[in-house]
């Protein structure tokens, strides 16, 4: 291990007496700290009974929600080339715990602290043949270890803004010896695989795959439309309305609020209007927060529990408090705003809306979402940079069903052109797997 790997094992250590008296002031905080205190025993126990040593196993680790939904189209696709394979997810964030089952994986838990005793045991445990990562996190030690044993490295569905903080010079001082040992980079755009060998990976290792996640977006879509097809959905006939024009928002911060229910009372000033509202996280304070900024604009309201049971009239804006339904409340939108472009951290996914064929708009900071830039260049979708734009955008999209409907074909002929990066990902893991060396493309 390099000297400055050293340091970054030993910042690790160090870490965790300070998270775990952290731990009490934020649960998040506290349910990843548990979590990872079985994460070892947890895969040894798995191994223990299942792991078949005549069948080749492949470690897919994903950091968060978003990331593991990349992984579950990347694993499918890896399931119908290989049968045989055993597949073990690891995620960080607890956000990902509700949604590891749905991976596809035969096991799935917490990512072990990246420290040597935790990674040996778990690889002494799993014998996987090629750990992969998702999208932006490796792990220095894990990888050092593996390498060690034979193990093939692949970072998948990659991406690497140039504003990228790896790109520092700080950090890729530190993690550059864990890029150099990657046997195989899948990268989801040109752009982002020119940049990967500045941090150390060798330039034929770099690969062109695309993103995953417009596979995992169609096949959800698919689900959806076979399941209401059987069964119907009770939920989306009681919120659609075509007597009006609706504008679902999904995955909101107050930033987004602030600027998206004055817009929209204006619009709905100059055309028939109704919004349904899905906060990105749906605390009860944030959900008051938003009811507040609706009764001050002079909108009705009222929450999705409440409404989605009834047969009542609908208010102006139903405010969803829960989480789990958004990608479904797409499929009844006339118009999509996805939040996070007015927030600090950035956009969420425009790929659920453009998929159903539905115009998307968002504010100015989708740096992070190259999709949400090439989106608007196809026509699809459109950056609004305040309540005024906004307002101006929700009225000509309400008043002209050509223009949005245009933009509903425009987005999803966007996604359908970029079907296909599950495969390629696993594709390049399975050369790995088989020992091969793909030619960089």
């Amino acid at each position: 291990m390099h000297a400055r790997e050293r340091i970054y094992e030993v910042a690790v250590r160090s870490a965790r007496p300070l998270l775990r008296l952290a731990a009490p002031f934020s649960p998040k905080l506290g349910r990843g700290l548990a979590g990872r205190r079985g994460a070892v025993a947890g895969l040894e126990a798995w191994a223990a009974e299942h792991r078949d040593p005549a069948r080749p196993l492949i470690w897919v680790h994903a950091p968060s929600v978003g990331e593991g939904l990349m992984a579950q189209a990347i694993v499918a696709a890896l399931r119908e080339r290989r049968r045989d394979v055993q597949i073990v997810f690891t995620y960080f964030s607890p956000s990902a715990e509700r949604m590891a089952a749905r991976v596809g994986a035969d096991v799935a838990g917490y990512l072990p602290w990246d420290v040597r005793p935790d990674v040996d045991r778990a690889l002494e445990a799993l014998r996987p043949a090629v750990v992969t990562f998702v999208r932006t996190e490796i792990w220095p030690v894990l990888g050092q270890a593996a390498v060690e044993r034979g193990v093939r490295l692949a970072l998948v569905n990659a991406v690497l803004a140039e504003g990228s903080s790896r790109l520092r010079a700080g950090s890729r001082y530190l993690l550059a010896p864990a890029y150099a040992r990657l046997d195989a980079v899948g990268a989801v755009s040109r752009g982002d695989a020119a940049r990967f060998p500045r941090l150390g990976v060798a330039a034929d290792r770099v690969h062109l795959t695309g993103d995953a996640r417009f596979d995992q977006v169609w096949a959800r879509i698919e689900r959806l439309r076979a399941a209401e097809a059987r069964n119907g959905h009770p939920l989306l006939h009681r919120l659609a309305d075509e007597s009006v024009c609706t504008i679902v928002a999904g995955s909101t911060w107050p930033a987004d609020e602030a600027r998206l229910v004055p817009a929209f009372a204006r619009a709905r000033g100059q055309a028939p209007y109704r919004m349904i509202a899905a906060p990105h996280e749906p605390d009860e304070d944030h959900l008051r927060g938003l009811e507040r900024t609706l009764t001050q604009a002079g909108l009705s309201h009222a929450r999705l529990a409440e409404v989605e049971g009834g047969d009542g009239p609908l208010p102006e804006v139903v405010v969803v408090d829960r989480v789990g339904v958004l990608a479904d409340l797409y499929a009844i939108a006339d118009v999509a705003y996805v939040g996070g472009g007015f927030h600090r951290y950035g956009l969420h996914s425009v790929v659920e809306p453009a998929a159903l064929g539905v115009p998307v708009l968002y504010g100015p900071r989708h740096g992070n979402a190259q999709e949400a830039g090439a989106l608007a260049w196809a026509g699809g979708g459109s950056v609004v940079r305040g309540e005024v734009e906004l307002a101006e955008k929700l009225t000509v999209l309400a008043r002209d069903p050509e223009i949005r409907g245009a933009a509903g074909r425009a987005a999803l002929s966007f996604v359908e052109e970029n079907l296909g990066g599950a495969a390629r990902n696993a594709e390049l893991i399975e050369g790995l797997l088989a020992g091969r060396t793909v030619a960089a493309g």
